[in-house]
């Protein structure tokens, strides 16, 4: 498969909105991950090739995922983001089909990660 790239960090004052996008073909199983100084890695999202979603508990309808397969690439919208969000969000992906979709170690192939900073 296709190494995966995330795009769409930033920095964005609490309140705001931002994007995630992570680029990579040949998976089944896709999933946001996200890891803070000192953290961590923790799950955020997860969503399979049949467009089955799991959300972690904090999201609190306030994160979508969604993929776009024609294009290769899946999103995480962001909304309302506090402070708390602040970290390295990491695009991860398997070419099995989900199976714990927000346990890390289920997940083989990974992204750089890309920064996101909500100011207190």
């Amino acid at each position: 498969p296709a190494p995966l790239v995330e795009s769409g960090g930033g920095a964005v004052p609490a309140g705001g909105s931002l994007r995630l996008a992570c680029a990579g073909s040949g998976y089944d199983c896709l999933a946001w991950f996200r890891q803070a100084p000192g953290k961590e890695r923790e799950g955020v999202a997860g969503i399979d090739s049949g467009g089955s979603i799991k959300y972690a508990d904090f999201v609190k309808g306030r994160f979508t995922i969604s993929r776009d397969k024609s294009a290769n690439r899946m999103y995480l919208q962001m909304n309302n983001l506090t402070p708390d969000d602040t970290a390295m969000y990491y695009c991860a992906a398997d070419v099995y089909p989900c199976t714990g979709y927000l346990q890390r170690v289920l997940y083989t192939y990974w992204g750089q990660g890309t920064q996101v900073t909500v100011p207190s």
